[in-house]
Formats: structure tokens, C-alpha cells, sequence
């Protein structure tokens, strides 16, 4: 019998990602096997995103592309998951009829049930939940895009309510994972060789706040983490500067597997808009939040998000923005012109930028982020910096490619024999995107079993 082909084409954050991962387990242990052609594939499944207009735009004209293939192949099976089908429910069946299953964020661990339930009934199954099952909560098979490195969702949901985020109605409300069942994803990835794990919660650092009796925050979950035997290093994504407690800088601190990298959005440097969406704090206070941070994490690297052209922004709005970044200084930024979603609060609010607008502060910014970037990268050069190999570099499949504890990406000729290895690396030059380096020894042509971090 010929085995079932299973494509996933994923849109957007980590979080998407690691459930492509888990579905994608779930459904190996069913039968099916992994391709990357859609043409193959038997059951194609788009885990989609719903955060900017951008993304359900390459989502439909995905579906529209996969129409044309069904139509030649009326066999395959179609299937939507993810933020679109939890946030718009059943708008897909009605835009798309020839979908054969939808299901959202919160019950991806029935996938296999609901596909079985497909291909018998060869009817459409539309299946969405309000409530995070318990077995998503549970450890799921997980097919890895990576046999280095790692994600580990610590929670689902998010409580914050920001005027412009859809994740709300996406995610739901917060949802943390028990301690042990993280803990002991962690301990298998460990087993199977994983270096390094990144935790990921849509507000990782308010974890622990929705559990009952509260026992634990995220400090301890990065404590306990640190404390798994094969783990080398620690990230985690995304924070939310009201919830960066003293007690979470302390940890970052003095866990040694904790890396020196921090993703921590401030969206807009205008008191006024940050008012507008909601988000808690002013500009003064995010940025001596960075200052007790760096006083903390000396070599801290900081990366955020920013949004330009959010309803009523002024010029003066956005030079606030700009004076952010100057003052800061991080090492990258993810840039966004703002995109009104459904159901949130923002595009009921006055004065809507025009595109031009957004358009022109956005490359003002990127331009300038380009400078600061690039004035980062460049002390590394001579300098000997702690990687860990990742694979093939995508640059130059004849090189290796790996990250610095401070989340650089450096490129580096070496045996493929040191993937999955903690590697010193001479960096030799600095770009704006990445590094490149040689091995700092001839003894390191080989793998190491421990290298002292730089």
C-alpha cells in the first residue's frame, strides 16, 4: 500500500510553527509521511495566520492555487487550521466550498480523528472550540524541523486585549501548561540530543498567573528548565514589558543556560498611541526597563516590534518612534505598517493613516534600523564567540551555519560531523543579517564535547 503524503504550508509566527510540528507528528504516527511538494501530497493542510492583513491574503491566494490542483486531482484533501478558521469561523466553507476540513487552535490535537472522519464520509468537517483541550496541554508527537533546536509551548492564549491584536479571539484567553508536562517535553527533547529549546507563549513571561493554587511564574519555569541534564541553552518569545518582573531579570541573570537575548516589543514610542493601543506602559518606562535589563545582562542583544501608521499616529507621534529606536539601539527590529483586523478595537478609531504615509515611515525606519544593525554586528569582527551548529548554511549549503548565545547567525566553513555541536567561531567579518567566521582551532574539526563560552 502506498503511503499517505502529508504537506503543511505554515504562515506565520512560532507558535504556528510548533503546532505544524505537533500536527505534523500526529498525523506520521497515523500513516502519513512528510513531503514538501504539494502536488504529491494526498492531504494538504494550511496552518494559517490571522495577526495582519497580509497573511490572509497569501493564505486565500494558496487556496486558490490549491483549487486548480484539485480540480485536476478531486482525490486530494484539503484542510484549513489555525488563526483564520478559530477568528472567522465559517467563512472559509462558504469562500472555498471545496475545503474539506477546518479546524482551529485550540483542538489540534483531534487532527487525526477529524481527517479520518474526512476521508470516510468524504463530507466537509468544520470543527472549532472555545476551550483548550486538555490533550493539548498534554506532550504530543512532535515532527521536528530540526534536530538541534527546539520549540516547547509553555502556554496558549494571550489576556492582554491590545487594541490592535486579533490574537485574543485567535488564541483565547491564557492557558499555561503545567510545569511538569512542559518539563518533561523538555527532558525527551534532551534525550533525542536537542542543544537548545525556546519556550514560546504569545506573553511567555506571564506564564504560571492563570494556574491554580499559583505555584509558579516564569522564573521558576526557566529555573527548572536550566536544571534539565543535555540542555545547553535557553530562549524564549514573546514577552510583554508588564509582566518583566525583577525576579524574571534576576533569573536571566543567573541562569547559566539562559541566553544573552531578549525579544521584547514596545509596538510604538508615543505615549499617546501606546494609550491608543492599550498597551499598558509609556515610552519612559519600557526604556528604563531596558536600562535595569542591560545593567542585569551586560551583553544583552534586543530585538522588538514596531508598528508605523497606527489610526491618529501624527508625524511628532512617529518621530517618538524613531527617537525609540535611537535611544535603545536594538539589534534588530520586526517592522510593521499597522493593518486594521477584525474584531479588534483600533480600526473603529479616528484618523487612519493613508498607505503613502505608512509606506514613507516605514522605509525611514527600516533605513535607519539598517545603521544601528550593522553598528551592532560589528565589534564582533576578531572577536572568538560560542555557536551552536544548526546545519548547512541556506546561504552556502557548503558551509555551516549556527547562532551566538546573543541569537547572531553565523556562517562558517566545518565538517558536518560538528551539527548539534557548541563550536568557537573567529568572526571574520560582519554583515547586517549575519556573521561570518572560521573555527577558532584546528581541534575543532571535529566534535567538541565542551567549549567554554566566550
Amino acid at each position: 500500500m502506498t503511503p499517505k503524503k502529508l504537506a503543511i504550508v505554515t504562515y506565520g509566527c512560532q507558535m504556528n510553527k510548533y503546532d505544524s510540528e505537533r500536527i505534523a507528528g500526529l498525523l506520521q504516527q497515523a500513516g502519513y509521511t512528510l513531503t514538501a511538494d504539494v502536488r504529491q501530497a494526498h492531504l494538504v493542510l494550511l496552518n494559517t495566520c490571522s495577526v495582519r492583513e497580509k497573511a490572509d491574503q497569501k493564505f486565500y491566494s494558496e487556496l486558490g492555487r490549491l483549487k486548480r490542483l484539485k480540480t485536476r486531482r478531486p482525490e486530494l484533501l484539503i484542510g484549513v487550521c489555525g488563526c483564520i478558521p478559530q477568528r472567522a469561523r465559517d467563512e472559509i466553507l462558504q469562500r472555498a466550498p471545496y475545503v474539506d476540513l477546518v479546524f482551529g487552535t485550540l483542538n489540534l490535537s483531534r487532527v487525526v480523528e477529524l481527517v479520518r472522519q474526512v476521508e470516510e464520509t468524504r463530507e466537509p468537517v468544520l470543527e472549532i472550540t472555545d476551550e483548550v483541550l486538555d490533550d493539548d496541554l498534554g506532550v504530543l508527537p512532535v515532527a521536528r524541523d530540526s534536530r538541534v533546536t527546539a520549540f516547547v509551548s509553555v502556554m496558549q492564549g494571550c489576556n492582554k486585549h491590545c487594541s490592535f491584536c486579533v490574537v485574543p479571539a485567535t488564541r483565547g484567553p491564557q492557558v499555561s501548561r503545567p510545569l511538569p508536562v512542559v518539563l518533561e517535553e523538555v527532558r525527551r527533547l534532551a534525550e533525542a540530543g536537542y542543544r537548545e529549546v525556546t519556550l514560546l507563549g504569545q506573553n511567555v513571561n506571564a506564564y504560571g498567573k492563570d494556574l491554580r493554587p499559583r505555584r509558579v511564574d516564569f522564573a521558576d519555569l526557566l529555573a527548572a528548565v536550566n536544571a534539565v541534564d543535555g540542555i545547553a541553552r535557553i530562549r524564549f518569545v514573546t514577552s510583554h514589558p508588564l509582566d518583566f518582573t525583577p525576579r524574571l531579570i534576576a533569573a536571566m541573570a543567573e541562569l547559566d543556560k539562559v541566553c544573552e537575548y531578549l525579544h521584547l516589543p514596545f509596538q510604538a514610542g508615543s505615549n499617546r498611541i501606546l494609550k491608543l493601543m492599550r498597551r499598558g506602559y509609556t515610552a519612559e518606562a519600557y526604556r528604563e526597563l531596558i536600562a535595569q535589563i542591560r545593567e542585569a545582562v551586560p551583553d544583552i542583544a534586543l530585538s522588538t516590534d514596531v508598528i508605523v501608521g497606527f489610526p491618529g499616529e501624527t508625524e511628532e507621534d512617529f518621530l517618538e518612534t524613531r527617537r525609540m529606536l535611537e535611544l535603545v539601539r536594538f539589534d534588530s527590529i520586526f517592522l510593521f505598517k499597522y493593518s486594521p483586523r477584525p474584531g479588534t478595537l483600533a480600526p473603529q478609531l479616528p484618523n487612519p493613516v493613508p498607505e503613502a504615509v505608512k509606506q514613507r515611515r516605514f522605509e525611514g525606519l527600516l533605513n535607519m534600523q539598517k545603521r544601528i544593525a550593522l553598528a551592532a554586528n560589528l565589534p564582533y569582527e576578531g572577536r572568538t564567540v560560542e555557536v551552536l551548529v544548526e546545519g548547512p548554511s541556506k546561504k552556502d549549503p557548503a558551509k555551516l551555519t549556527g547562532r551566538t548565545r546573543t541569537n547572531k547567525i553565523v556562517n562558517f566553513a566545518g565538517d558536518a560531523r560538528l551539527i548539534g555541536e557548541l563550536v568557537p567561531v573567529r568572526i571574520t567579518r560582519a554583515g547586517l543579517y549575519a556573521l561570518e567566521g572560521e573555527l577558532a582551532s584546528a581541534s575543532a574539526t571535529l566534535p567538541l564535547v565542551e567549549v567554554a563560552a566566550s
